[in-house]
């Protein structure tokens, strides 16, 4: 779920960046306000003011959703509330090593040569 949600987290966070980049400004957008070619110009499908209300609006509705999913992702992280330390569980946690690294090896008595 977390994976999921993460995923649509980087394609609104790619989308919004776009969005804004393809707005107008004073000096000019990435591909609207132009000429003929942006959908600006005379002979475009969109006037200008109605391409610019569709990104406004297109930017306020990823940005809420992009709010929204930081907010979700950042509270299933969070996940308790009481403060822990990576070194403490390294150390509280035996069962992550294995059963020859938790106990000490044996020591055998060293062998006595066979006399003839």
């Amino acid at each position: 779920m977390q994976t999921i949600l993460l995923v649509i987290h980087l394609l609104l966070a790619i989308t919004l960046v776009i969005v804004v980049l393809l707005q107008r400004s004073e000096g000019g957008g990435l591909g609207i306000g132009g000429g003929g070619g942006g959908g600006g110009g005379p002979g475009g499908m969109m006037s200008g003011r109605a391409a610019a209300n569709i990104l406004t609006r297109a930017t306020a509705v990823l940005a809420a959703l992009f709010i929204g999913t930081s907010l979700v992702l950042a509270m299933m992280a969070g996940g308790t509330n009481t403060p822990r330390s990576v070194v403490d569980e390294a150390v509280s946690a035996p069962e992550l090593m294995p059963e020859s690294a938790a106990q000490p090896p044996e020591v055998e008595e060293p062998a006595v040569p066979l006399s003839e």
